[in-house]
């Protein structure tokens, strides 16, 4: 998917979007937000280990969701990661 795209469907539905880079093989240890998240990968590759899949590796072009309260961890690879965010409060939160 192209950026583009995924910012215009993030604003559909509501979602804040933000930019994230991350140093080559930086580790953002386990962990959990209060929002869900849509990640789509745009340089680098982003490795996602989740309580409830396991692990994988995302390349520029992949994307992911994140369910508010889902323990996971993130891991660089080695040229670095950078990713568009896009967080939003559940519904019940709201």
């Amino acid at each position: 998917m192209d950026r583009a795209t995924f910012e215009a469907a993030l604003t559909h539905d509501g979602f804040e979007i933000v930019s994230i880079s991350m140093q080559p093989d930086a580790v953002n240890p386990e962990h959990v937000h209060p929002f869900d998240a849509r990640v789509l990968v745009v340089d680098g590759a982003m490795t996602v280990n989740r309580e409830d899949t396991g692990a994988r590796t995302f390349q520029p072009g992949e994307s992911f969701e994140l369910h508010a309260g889902c323990r996971h961890s993130e891991a660089a690879g080695s040229a670095g990661a950078t990713y568009v965010a896009g967080r939003r409060l559940p519904a019940n939160r709201r």
